[in-house]
C-alpha cells in the first residue's frame, strides 16, 4: 500500500509516518503542504493519501480543496481526512461525489492504532469511514430532516453504522442480529428517505450524506 501523508505539524507528520511504517505500509512522501502533496499525489500515484483539513496558508480548507482536487486528478485514489474538531461540511465537500473510497476521521483517532489502521484499509478498500463523532453529532439532528425523522430507532442505528462505513457483515455482529435482518433494515431506509431502487452502494452514500447535509 502505497501511501502520501498532507500534515503541517512535523511532529505529527512524523509520528504518522513512522506508525504506518512500522506496520510495513509504504510511505512514499510526506509533505506539509498542499502544493507539496499534490506534486506528490502526481509524481507516485499513491493508493490512498492521508490528509489533513487545515493547511498553510491560511489554515481554514487548504487540505480538503487538495484532496478533492488530488481525486478529480487521479479518480482511483483513496482519502482518508483528518481533523483535529467535527467539521461536517467539509465530510460533505469529500462525499458528496457520490464515490467510496473516503474517510474523515478525528487527529485523535490516530493514537487508537487499530482503529486508525482499519479506517484507512477501508478506504482502500472502496469503503468509507466516519468518525464515529461525526456520526454522534449528526445524530442529535436528524430528527429535523423530513424523511430521518420516519426511521424507526433500528433503522437510525443501522444507518449510523453505515455512515462509519460498516457493510452488512459487521452491523449484524454489531447489533448481533442476522445478515438478513440488517438487509431488510437498510431496505427501510432507503424507502423512507424516497431513494429510488438503483445501485444499493449509491443509495448507502446518499442515505450518509443526509446525516453530513444536516450541518450546511
Amino acid at each position: 500500500m502505497r501511501i502520501v501523508i498532507a500534515e503541517d505539524d512535523a511532529l505529527l507528520r512524523e509520528g504518522l509516518t513512522l506508525l504506518l511504517r512500522a506496520e510495513s505500509l509504504d510511505v512514499v512522501a510526506a509533505t506539509g503542504n498542499a502544493s507539496e502533496f499534490l506534486a506528490a499525489v502526481d509524481a507516485h500515484r499513491p493508493e490512498v493519501a492521508v490528509v489533513d483539513v487545515r493547511m498553510p496558508p491560511t489554515f481554514t480548507d487548504e487540505g480538503v480543496l487538495a484532496a478533492v482536487e488530488a481525486r478529480r486528478r487521479h479518480p482511483g485514489l483513496a482519502v482518508l481526512v483528518l481533523s483535529a474538531h467535527v467539521e461536517q461540511t467539509f465530510a460533505t465537500e469529500l462525499l458528496v461525489g457520490g464515490a467510496g473510497g473516503l474517510g474523515y476521521l478525528l487527529k485523535e483517532r490516530v493514537g487508537h492504532v487499530q482503529q486508525f489502521l482499519d479506517a484507512l484499509r477501508r478506504v482502500v478498500a472502496g469503503g468509507t469511514a466516519i468518525d464515529p463523532e461525526v456520526v454522534a453529532q449528526l445524530l442529535t439532528r436528524v430528527h429535523a430532516d423530513r424523511g430521518l425523522d420516519r426511521l424507526s430507532p433500528r433503522e437510525l442505528e443501522v444507518l449510523a453504522l453505515m455512515a462509519e462505513g460498516m457493510g452488512n457483515g459487521a452491523i449484524a455482529r454489531r447489533l448481533v442480529v442476522t445478515e438478513g435482518a440488517v438487509h431488510k433494515h437498510i431496505r427501510a431506509v432507503f424507502a423512507k428517505l424516497d431513494l429510488a431502487p438503483a445501485d444499493d452502494s449509491d443509495r448507502r452514500v446518499t442515505a450518509v450524506l443526509r446525516y453530513l447535509e444536516r450541518s450546511g
